[in-house]
């Protein structure tokens, strides 16, 4: 039988080596249009964000968070599964005591024994059997001990420790999409801000439009269709005012709801006031793939895959048990712990499956087809930074160029409303042109805090895609 044994490990000694894996993903040298200058990732998110109203925020989002507090328990709940693994490792040790007994059948082989050991002359009053039930009482301890001789055990190990890390990548990576969050939300609010402005100011000019108009009809200057074309313009722009009101007092929800509190008022500056850097630095990839956590959870989810699929093919060859006990047993329980009751044993074996082993088949192929998906998870992983850091790279360029072409927009457009507003007065221009001119550069004002907006946020985003923010 040990030969057996022995050429089952000869031959399964292949299977300690799992199937090799296609090479990971290669990745640029540099992004495109970057330098191999240090990125912002390296940069602290206190030091990183000015504004001191949003790093306070953050600060208390650190603290109240639901989903880091999910994280945090998740990490717990992976690491209690080292401590198992660490636990199969060592003998188990457990305390007994039993009791019990049986009747042997009187035509047995321990019943005729039982029977004719009472008339023997070699044992005295302690050793005689009770007849006809036999009770047996047991105090001590008792072991059982695999020992590790093909390593699936310190493999196994190594797959939950990997697992470990993982979940701890995990949470970096919320930290990381919670800080971006907050800070993308309180620039949204801030934009809001600054869109409310612009209506209650652009209100407050449509006012004095209509107030004028109505006068100019008194003076017979103009006619009712004028008064009626700047009054309803007045009361559109007002029902922008209203949505503005309730886009903001959504966006304050939101916020109070990723700082893990009740509605409240948001405290904040008045205008966008943080300076974009003239230029954002992405660094090396290397850099990245070693910052960001996604990434990072995705190669230690590989490592750990690739150590079950080990340990599922360590699990063909046979394994070395011991099992002992020692302690006093006795068929009378007033001898139970006399010194002469003491009893022990130890057993070792191997063993090992050899006919069906269909089980550990699905195991094996289970394990293989896991271990090649974390490959392919992580190869996304890289794809999807390399995409988004591109992306916002080219969004902060492009942006750029659309805020400088949206604040000469604006300029001309300012100066339209003021052209045609002493036209008017004048007589040279419609009312339909000054609504038009005071419609538009409304628009245009808009559209331009949408772009300084987006500008913020780009930056916020290439921040996060970088792996920055989670220390």
């Amino acid at each position: 039988m040990l030969l057996i044994y022995a050429l089952a490990g000869l031959a399964g000694c292949k299977l300690t080596q799992p199937i090799e894996q296609k090479a990971r993903i290669s990745t640029p040298q540099t992004f495109a249009g970057q330098s191999d200058s240090t990125g912002i990732a390296s940069i602290q998110w206190k030091t990183f964000f000015k504004d001191a109203h949003l790093t306070a925020l953050i600060d208390t989002a650190l603290q109240n968070n639901l989903d880091l507090k999910i994280a945090a328990q998740r990490i717990e709940i992976v690491r209690s599964n080292i401590l198992a693994v660490q636990g199969a490792l060592l003998p188990s040790v457990s305390a007994e005591v039993t009791g019990g007994g049986r009747k042997f059948g009187d035509y047995t082989m321990d019943g005729v024994g039982n029977y004719d050991t009472n008339f023997s002359e070699n044992i005295d009053a302690d050793r005689r059997l009770p007849a006809p039930f036999l009770p047996d009482y047991f105090v001590g301890l008792r072991s059982a001990w695999e020992i590790d001789i093909w390593g699936k055990l310190r493999t196994q190990k190594k797959a939950a420790y990997n697992r470990l890390l993982a979940t701890e990548k995990a949470r970096h990576a919320i930290i990381t999409g919670l800080i971006a969050e907050i800070a993308s939300a309180y620039y949204e609010l801030i934009a809001l801000d600054t869109e409310m402005a612009i209506i209650q100011k652009n209100i407050a000019l449509q006012q004095s439009a209509v107030e004028t108009i109505k006068i100019q009809k008194e003076g017979g200057r103009a006619n009712e269709l004028g008064v009626q074309q700047f009054s309803a313009q007045l009361f559109n722009t007002q029902s922008l005012e209203v949505e503005k009101q309730q886009e903001i007092i959504e966006a304050e929800n939101k916020l109070n709801l990723l700082l893990g509190r009740f509605p409240q008022p948001i405290v904040r500056n008045n205008i966008l006031e943080q300076t974009l850097p003239p230029t954002a630095l992405a660094g090396v990839p290397a850099n990245m793939l070693r910052r960001r956590p996604d990434i990072q959870q995705a190669q230690f989810d590989l490592l750990a895959n690739y150590s079950e699929q080990q340990a599922a093919q360590l699990a063909f060859l046979p394994s070395l048990n011991i099992t002992a006990f020692l302690g006093f047993n006795s068929f009378k329980s007033n001898l139970l712990f006399n010194p002469a009751s003491l009893a022990y044993n130890a057993i070792g074996g191997l063993a090992g499956p050899l006919i069906n082993r269909k089980a550990l088949k699905a195991g094996q192929k289970r394990a293989e087809a896991t271990s090649l998906e974390a490959l392919f998870t992580y190869n996304k992983a890289v794809l999807t930074g390399f995409q988004e850091v591109s992306t916002s790279l080219k969004k902060l360029e492009n942006n750029r160029k659309i805020n400088d072409f949206k604040t000469q927009e604006v300029d001309v457009l300012q100066q339209a409303v003021v052209t045609s507003k002493d036209l008017f007065l004048t007589g040279y221009a419609s009312y339909l042109e000054v609504i038009t001119a005071q419609r538009t550069v409304l628009e245009a004002e808009l559209s331009l805090t949408d772009v300084q907006k987006n500008q913020y946020l780009a930056l916020i985003e290439l921040y996060r895609s970088l792996g920055g923010g989670w220390e």
